[in-house]
Order: C-alpha cells, then structure tokens, then sequence
C-alpha cells in the first residue's frame, strides 16, 4: 500500500487558502455595510442651490451634511441645516438658519426678528428684512417646530412664506457641516466676533 504524501500536504494549504477567502469576503462585506452606514445614517454631500444663504454659502458650494448630529441632540439657534420637506410639492433639499426653536413666539417687525418679544442678537452680519411675509403676525412654535431663514434676508424663501412654513423636526436631515470646496466648518462662517 503506497502513501500519497503530496495529498497529505494540500490539506492545510487549501485550509489555509479558504479562510483567507472567507476573511477577503467578511472585509468586504464590512466595507461596503459601514459605507452604506455612513451614506444613510452619518454623512452626506450636497450641492447648494440658488443664493438665498450668500454670503455663508454661495451657489454651488458643495457641502457635507452632518447626519448624525441630531440622533441625540436638538437643533440650536444659528445652526444651517438641510431638510426636505415630505409634506409639500417640491423634493429638493434646502439649506436654511435656524432662528426659531419650539415653543416660541417669533415676529418680524421693522427688518428685525422678535423672539418671544425681545429682539434677537444676530450672529450673522444681515440686511434688515423688507418683506415680513407670514412672521408679520406672531407665530408660535409647537414642540417640534423651527422657524428657519436664509442668511440672504432679502432674497431667501423661507419660513416667512407659504410654501416653505415652519419645519418639522422629522423633516431635518442633518447639520450642513463643512464647506468641502474651499474646507471650512460652516458653523464658523461669517460669524460676528464678539469684541472684548
């Protein structure tokens, strides 16, 4: 009876061959599930439309949304954020500053903006408003309401109009986070520096 040693000796190597491919098919597998979780759940890229946020963001901007950034926390005054709007005619993203938070009372009066009657201290620098659209009366925030407005005061359709209204919490995407054309966090954008 002969022994065939050559045999004896491709046992381990086709092993060694098969968990290799079984690592190559789980790294791939990793890949493409964390990509996937990054494009739905984390990040995104985006292009800006129109100029109803100049000077912050100009037309064409490209920009990376922060999709994460409200999983466990709420909006605050003075983000720009980028929601859709699921009840309305339109589909596109939009890019606006929040101003309004839930439960608030806001008014547009004289190019200003009231917040529960105190005028608001812009972090931006702005044009005064000449169209108060809807904010001409007070309007009052339900709990998951923000009022919203482009940087662009005087060409910016928003939450002063019809179409565009309060938006709904759900309706946010995400934070518009940096500015990925000319790298810069938008957050930072234009901000007025406080003098000491």
């Amino acid at each position: 009876m002969e022994f065939d040693f050559d045999r004896e000796n491709r046992g381990p190597v086709v092993k060694k061959i098969a968990i290799k491919i079984f690592i190559w098919i789980l790294q791939i597998a990793a890949v493409i599930l964390f990509a996937y979780l990054i494009t739905n759940y984390a990040l995104e890229k985006t292009t800006v439309l129109g100029n109803s946020m100049e000077p912050t963001l100009v037309e064409q901007d490209k920009i990376i949304i922060n999709k994460f950034a409200y999983r466990f926390a709420r909006p605050k005054r003075y983000d720009v954020v980028v929601f859709k709007q699921t009840n309305k005619e339109h589909s596109y993203l939009n890019i606006k500053r929040i101003i309004g938070l839930p439960g608030e009372t806001i008014q547009i009066s004289g190019g200003s903006v009231f917040i529960n009657g105190t005028v608001l201290a812009e972090q931006i620098p702005v044009e005064a408003m000449v169209n108060s659209g809807l904010a001409e009366e007070e309007i009052t925030l339900d709990e998951n309401e923000y009022f919203v407005l482009g940087d662009n005061r005087n060409s910016s359709e928003d939450s002063r109009f019809a179409n565009i209204g309060n938006i709904l919490a759900d309706d946010i995407i995400g934070k518009a986070w940096i500015r990925s054309n000319d790298f810069a966090f938008i957050s930072n954008l234009n901000v007025i520096k406080e003098e000491k």
